[in-house]
């Protein structure tokens, strides 16, 4: 009584596989944010922001840390919890896909990877350290081993 023969796609890229548990960790790692913002609401999110302005010496009243700190409250962290948690189910709905090597998965991929390149130019561009050019490379190959899988399976 087993679950229906998994049979892969032979015209898959084989780095379907490895894009998949990339996406699935990332999945993984949002749903337990989710779960974490969920369970400890907005004070401790408060005393962390609370901390990091003591220490690094800014000014309470002016800048981005206090607007943050401003902006967290129970409904905020509701709305947060909420994104992380649509944000996991799309990685964890598009791992599974491309891990059962379908091309729906492909797409959803590539298309979603592909979004993050104006992001990382726009950190390139900012910050040229050796992370952001990391994070331009991985991107540009999930992008470009989706598309190639899209590809080649469209031509046969």
């Amino acid at each position: 009584m087993g679950e229906a023969a998994y049979n892969p796609d032979p015209q898959a890229h084989p780095g379907l596989h490895l894009i998949a548990v990339f996406e699935g960790a990332k999945g993984l790692l949002a749903l337990a944010t989710a779960a974490g913002l969920a369970l400890l609401g907005p004070q401790p999110l408060r005393r962390w922001v609370e901390d990091l302005i003591t220490r690094l010496h800014l000014d309470p009243q002016n800048g981005v840390l206090p607007r943050l700190l401003n902006a967290i409250n129970p409904e905020a962290v509701h709305w947060a919890v909420i994104i992380a948690l649509v944000y996991a189910l799309m990685r964890l709905v598009e791992a599974w896909g491309l891990w059962r090597t379908r091309v729906w998965a492909s797409w959803l991929g590539c298309i979603g990877s592909a979004a993050y390149l104006p992001l990382d130019l726009y950190a390139l561009y900012h910050h040229h350290g050796w992370h952001t050019w990391t994070l331009l490379f991985v991107n540009l190959l999930v992008v470009a081993v989706l598309w190639r899988d899209i590809v080649k399976r469209r031509s046969n």
